[in-house]
């Protein structure tokens, strides 16, 4: 029996959504976006089986953030190029802390970010109702804003806080000279701070063009995440100066983020920079090969769409025009039967029956060729329903 299930109307059980996928993905033999569902003793086999990422295991577990959980601060200040790091055990409350320093320190309670940006679209109004900070906007389209419409906004700011990439909009990023370009007109022209959402900065330096230390180097704070491409249990870091980072920890603290003991996601996140930062070019790269090959396999189907095409990093959209239901059975039931997990879940953003699906390039889509990945596209279209003309 699944544990959180729901009711027919013949009152049999019959697992959740969650569940199924769960079940159906770790019964595949061949997975196209993500990677293979573990199950907690999984998790905690590999754990025990990590090497600590250069930390002694048989020493004590950390306390209030020292021991492992430091290792791990100072493991992403080197890699960043930083002077220091603080771990938080979410990134919603690391960019409540930076945007906050920023503020306080610039005496202006406005910061410039986007509306698809995480802070305004997935924390609930934190920077407002917890921080007692302003959104503005220097631009609604779906990319971040360019030097021009920064150099044109009205409207003081403390900190530009930048999301590399851009998520909501198709993971996408600017060039190397328009990111250069922007950071100078926040800081030179306008005295602002510059912050970084760099929950995926990992993978977006070779699209930039540029190493870790160099992106990071344009600024003033820098947040990056330990479950998102890492494949860690959770947390994240922001990286800075080491005087902001001493005030970022106090006010981590404030937030309720100093816990007891925080070794499991520590270790988790340290066994996943040695596992995946050496792989992430190879999965930007094939990124481009899997989305060209699935551009060519809903060619035929109106208002199909792979965006951005080429992808900027080893994530990108797949539109389809079909309820996101419909789309989610059709996956589920060639994983079932089939034993091929092609996409994650399904959402309909925009318009009625039109879905969205966030397709991620990683390890087990490594080995699949661009026929593979069309023929397994046409078995999945062949499970939707026909539409009518």
């Amino acid at each position: 029996m699944y544990g959180n299930s729901s009711e027919d109307l013949d009152g049999t059980d019959r697992p959740s959504l969650p569940d199924r996928r769960y079940a159906a993905l770790r019964g595949c033999e061949r997975l196209l976006s993500g990677a293979r569902p573990q199950s907690i003793r999984e998790r905690l086999a590999a754990l025990a089986a990590a090497d600590g990422g250069g930390h002694d295991l048989d020493g004590r577990p950390d306390q209030y953030g020292d021991g492992v959980v430091r290792t791990l601060e100072r493991r992403v200040a080197g890699l960043l190029g930083t002077e220091d790091a603080a771990y938080f055990p979410t990134g919603t409350m690391a960019q409540q802390v930076a945007l906050r320093i920023h503020a306080e320190a610039a005496g202006v309670r406005t910061v410039a970010t986007h509306p698809l940006a995480h802070t305004d679209r997935h924390e609930r109004h934190a920077l407002g109702v917890l921080t007692g900070l302003r959104s503005v906007w220097p631009t609604i389209e779906p990319r971040l804003p360019g030097a021009a419409e920064l150099r044109a906004f009205d409207e003081p700011y403390a900190a530009l806080s930048l999301e590399l990439p851009l998520r909501e909009a198709g993971f996408v990023l600017p060039g190397w000279a328009e990111l250069t370009e922007l950071v100078a007109v926040a800081r030179e022209e306008h005295g602002a701070a510059v912050h970084l959402d760099g929950a995926r900065l990992w993978e977006s330096v070779f699209h930039l063009g540029r190493s870790l230390p160099e992106v990071a180097g344009l600024a003033d704070s820098v947040y990056v995440s330990f479950y998102k491409t890492l494949g860690g249990i959770s947390g994240a870091a922001l990286a800075g100066p080491e005087r902001f980072i001493r005030t970022a920890k106090a006010w981590r603290h404030r937030y309720g983020g100093q816990l007891y003991q925080q070794w499991p996601a520590a270790l988790s996140a340290l066994a996943g920079l040695d596992r995946e930062l050496p792989l992430l070019e190879r999965y930007v790269t094939h990124a481009k090969v899997v989305a060209e090959a699935l551009a060519t396999a809903v060619a035929g189907v109106p208002g199909a769409r792979v965006h951005p095409a080429p992808p900027h990093t080893h994530q990108f959209q797949l539109w389809l025009p079909y309820p996101a239901g419909e789309l989610e059975e059709a996956g589920l039931g060639l994983a079932e039967e089939a034993g091929i997990g092609l996409f994650g879940g399904w959402r309909e953003r925009d318009l009625p029956g039109l879905a969205m699906t966030e397709v991620t390039v990683a390890a087990a889509a490594l080995d699949w060729k661009p026929a593979e990945v069309e023929a397994a596209v046409a078995a999945f279209l062949d499970r939707l329903p026909a539409r009518r003309g």
